[in-house]
């Protein structure tokens, strides 16, 4: 802990972000529709492949995928850098660093039960770094269409 930071609860209406530039920026992400799910969606539509974009996989089940293949049962996630901890490309941030490291452990911890949720309703989970898009858009395209038309 810094000097100046506070172990009390935060209050409901304050906020979790270190400045108010941290706060804007962190709400200025997208939940769907980045550029690399739209690079992916891209390739996929041209390979003729239809798919469903930032649906419940399982309907009752309160995760989201970002590409879903009902018919073949597969749900992509395209999972960012930052925001999953990539081994490669994760850095954590100086400041709240005790935020961001419980933000990025819940993060995993939820892929995995998502994962296992989602083979255990017989789907297939696809995750995808976002740097993996970034580098190779066509052989992500490529791979997630093997697991929808297995050969």
């Amino acid at each position: 802990m810094t000097a100046g930071e506070s172990t009390a609860p935060r209050r409901r209406d304050e906020s979790w972000a270190s400045t108010p530039g941290s706060r804007a920026s962190m709400q200025s992400n997208r939940g769907r529709d980045t550029a690399p799910e739209l690079a992916v969606r891209r390739r996929l539509h041209a390979l003729g492949l239809r798919y469903r974009v930032s649906i419940r996989p399982i309907k009752n089940v309160r995760r989201t995928a970002d590409i879903v293949f009902p018919r073949a049962r597969v749900a992509v996630f395209i999972d960012g850098c930052f925001w999953h901890g990539c081994a490669e490309h994760y850095q954590a941030p100086a400041r709240n660093a005790e935020f961001w490291l419980a933000k990025r452990i819940r993060n995993q911890q939820r892929d995995a039960e998502t994962d296992r949720l989602l083979e255990a309703h017989g789907w297939r989970p696809l995750r995808i770094w976002e740097h993996e898009v970034r580098a190779d858009p066509d052989a992500v395209a490529a791979r997630i269409a093997g697991a929808v038309r297995p050969t």
